[in-house]
């Protein structure tokens, strides 16, 4: 298994633990008051950003360990250079996860034009990020081990 598909991997259990991580940890101090009350919307905001934070850091920190684990076991370096079919991957990879993205957003907002609760929009956008995120990963591994 080449360092490209074991980083995909390790993104991708990464993306799934940090999700479930932090939605387990703030589901329980979600505001019990009514729908569209301010603190819910305070709630939702400060979950956004906060998962974004928490999200970005664990990702750089995973990666760090994940490059000196790799480095102790196999002797090798990380690859200091893409070529031409990385940066290929990589833009099919991107452009699957923002469509998927894309798709999660117009259906947030598809679902505020129906009157649903403002809570479900936000509900439908974090998961879109989660997907995406999922999605894009997913598209690495499978081109780095099918091709392009």
């Amino acid at each position: 298994m080449t360092y490209q598909e074991k980083k995909s991997i390790v993104s991708l259990i990464s993306a799934i633990l940090i999700f479930g991580t932090y939605c387990l940890y703030m589901f329980p101090q979600r505001p019990e008051g009514g729908l569209e009350s301010l603190e819910t919307f305070r709630y939702w905001g400060s979950f956004v950003l906060i998962l974004t934070l928490f999200s970005i850091i664990a990702h750089i920190l995973i990666s760090i360990f994940f490059n000196i684990i790799f480095r102790m076991t196999t002797g090798e370096k990380e690859p200091t250079f893409a070529d031409e079919l990385d940066k290929l991957i990589e833009l099919k990879a991107n452009r699957i996860s923002f469509f998927v993205f894309i798709i999660g957003f117009l259906l947030a907002m598809g679902s505020l034009v129906i009157y649903q609760p403002s809570q479900v929009m936000f509900i439908i956008l974090i998961f879109s990020g989660f997907i995406s995120d999922v999605t894009g990963s997913i598209t690495k591994l499978y081109h780095y081990r099918k091709g392009v």
